[in-house]
């Protein structure tokens, strides 16, 4: 069994925590572009009260541990460990309480190419305890506005996770599916799901828009963000958003199995 100290090496290890990847002006950035109301930043979020550039790092100091100085402009964002590991513990004892109600699951990600695998292993295990993982509007066409204009994607699922495709990408050796910080997805997964008089889902998982989406609708949402994602974490703060574990969501698919491995034990659940 992976022990928190082990887990903690290789979060640093393989910079999931400590000095990431996520470089301190593109956090900036967004936290400027947030507190301005730019939707591709609030993915989702409707603010309760206004939150200033100050304001979200402060925030992001608290919940990420990044610098809480707003003059330090460049270099490399940090996360804490220590609120990674709390948060991950957090999270698996949600997924306990989810497995041991049999809960009514809806798994969805923005980042296919990085956490695909940490999803499907999540959805399988809750599969096997007996929750019913859900699927709706899947094959359904989702516009989308990205940095090219808008877009029309097919929602689709693999081994019971959402994720959005460009028509024509569902053959064999084509990308798991498309990068995406969008809430529509999730809001037609389950005004889809609203409609067809079945279950709705009881937990929601994932990142992004998922998260941020499914929360401010009500449901109970919890995933994972970076530093340069201050939504969910404004979310939480608020409460829409159930918990957020803060780490880097841009590494290789590999380095996140042992926090799939250490989630799924402290849970007692199987892979």
């Amino acid at each position: 069994m992976l022990t928190p100290q082990a887990l903690r090496a290789h979060l640093l290890a393989a910079r999931l925590a400590g000095t990431v990847a996520t470089p301190r002006e593109e956090s900036l950035r967004s936290y400027r572009l947030f507190a301005a109301g730019d939707p591709r930043v609030r993915i989702g979020i409707d603010p309760e009260r206004s939150w200033g550039q100050r304001e979200l790092i402060e925030l992001m100091a608290d919940r990420c541990g990044v610098s809480a100085d707003p003059g330090r402009t460049s270099g490399q964002d940090v996360i804490d460990p220590g609120r990674t590991l709390t948060a991950l513990d957090t999270f698996a004892e949600r997924l306990a309480e989810a497995a041991e109600r049999r809960a009514s699951i809806l798994l969805g990600t923005g980042h296919p190419h990085r956490l695909l695998g940490f999803y499907v292993a999540l959805a399988d295990a809750l599969s096997a305890a007996g929750c019913t993982v859900l699927t709706p509007a899947q094959g359904r066409c989702v516009d989308i506005t990205t940095r090219f204009g808008l877009r029309t994607y097919n929602l689709a699922y693999v081994r019971g996770v959402a994720l959005v495709r460009a028509p024509g990408t569902e053959r064999p050796g084509c990308e798991p599916g498309a990068h995406s910080h969008s809430p529509l997805p999730v809001r037609l997964a389950l005004a889809a799901a609203a409609d067809a008089g079945g279950p709705l889902p009881e937990l929601v998982i994932g990142d992004h828009g998922w998260v941020c989406g499914a929360g401010q609708l009500g449901f109970e949402a919890i995933g994972l963000a970076d530093t340069d994602d201050p939504a969910p974490f404004v979310g939480e703060a608020e409460g829409s958003v159930s918990l957020v574990v803060p780490l880097d969501d841009g590494v290789r698919p590999a380095y996140y199995r042992p926090l799939t491995r250490y989630v799924l034990n402290r849970a007692c659940l199987s892979q």
